[in-house]
């Protein structure tokens, strides 16, 4: 397939240059953005936001050369109207943090799960499968190593999506390989972590350009907590920053979440999710906690003024 290439280089003598371009439609990104914003202010970097309503000049602007960024931040995924953004942005090489290609990459659990297993990081014991539309009937499978329950996940399902809790036949496998035909799908043993000051040591750990954010999790309420300095000495937890950083040199994405439960030892229990909910604490109930926010914004911009 072939686009038409723009009507002028990306930076002429006479175009708008931003330092940082953040295309975006979801209400709930309206704090988020607002921290890029005051962030960008405070590294004395120019900021394009593009919303709906402003999408067509700003394309149109965009391909004519009449405005420019070298950096994008694209939070436009999901609608295709906004494509021609981040197409742009690789046909002329700018910085783009968290590549289309390179999330898609690392979003697959399959091709995750070996790379983890590969770099030596424990994961659920899970049996691999291939897409329903590949192999319709598959062959016969020792379930006894799962234990008595265990999740069903497609490879490539985010938010929870296709995602079976509890589940415990090869019936319900057959029948959930048949909801998202052309993925792969994990077939999981339950993870049950280990009790910490009365708590569940399941954690879900930020990660944004070489920071780490490690917090409780809650996976019934969804409730984030911090993992304080004091619980990081006390119970060992600064393995949760090594490992995060290490599935970073992996997947190679800017910023992610990942899952990790504390059993016999850590377990990485859901690898990588790019697509972060950017809901803040102060705002919903199951939201990141504001700080922390705040600090993954800052430590976005610090990409795009790296770029300037």
């Amino acid at each position: 397939m072939s686009f038409d290439k723009p009507e002028t280089t990306p930076y002429n003598s006479l175009s708008m240059r931003y330092d940082l371009c953040l295309p975006w439609y979801w209400e709930y990104d309206d704090v988020f953005v607002g921290m890029v914003e005051r962030a960008c202010i405070e590294e004395g970097i120019s900021f394009w936001q593009i919303k709906p309503d402003n999408l067509l000049e700003s394309i149109t602007a965009l391909y004519k050369g009449v405005t420019t960024f070298k950096t994008l931040l694209h939070r436009g995924q999901g609608e295709a109207i906004f494509d021609p953004i981040p197409r742009w942005a690789r046909e002329f090489g700018v910085r783009r943090i968290n590549p289309a290609e390179v999330s898609a990459w690392s979003e697959d659990k399959a091709t995750m799960h070996l790379e983890l297993i590969n770099a030596g990081l424990h994961t659920p014991y899970t049996i691999l499968l291939a897409p329903f539309l590949e192999q319709p009937v598959i062959p016969q499978i020792d379930l006894t190593p799962l234990g008595e329950n265990f999740v069903i996940k497609p490879s490539n399902g985010g938010g929870g999506e296709g995602v079976i809790i509890g589940a415990n036949s090869i019936e319900q496998i057959l029948h959930a390989r048949m909801e998202f035909p052309e993925q792969k799908y994990l077939i999981q043993a339950h993870v049950t972590p280990r009790i910490l000051d009365d708590t569940p040591a399941w954690f879900r750990v930020f990660y944004a350009n070489g920071e780490t954010h490690p917090c409780w999790w809650d996976t019934e309420t969804h409730i984030y907590s911090h993992v304080t300095a004091q619980d990081e000495s006390q119970h060992r937890l600064g393995r949760l920053r090594e490992i995060t950083k290490r599935i970073a040199s992996i997947c190679k994405l800017d910023w992610f979440s990942t899952e990790i439960a504390l059993a016999d030892e850590f377990i990485v229990v859901d690898y990588v999710n790019d697509e972060i909910d950017t809901r803040v604490q102060s705002q919903a109930m199951d939201g990141v906690p504001d700080e922390i926010m705040e600090s993954i914004t800052r430590q976005l911009v610090k990409i795009a003024k790296e770029n300037v």
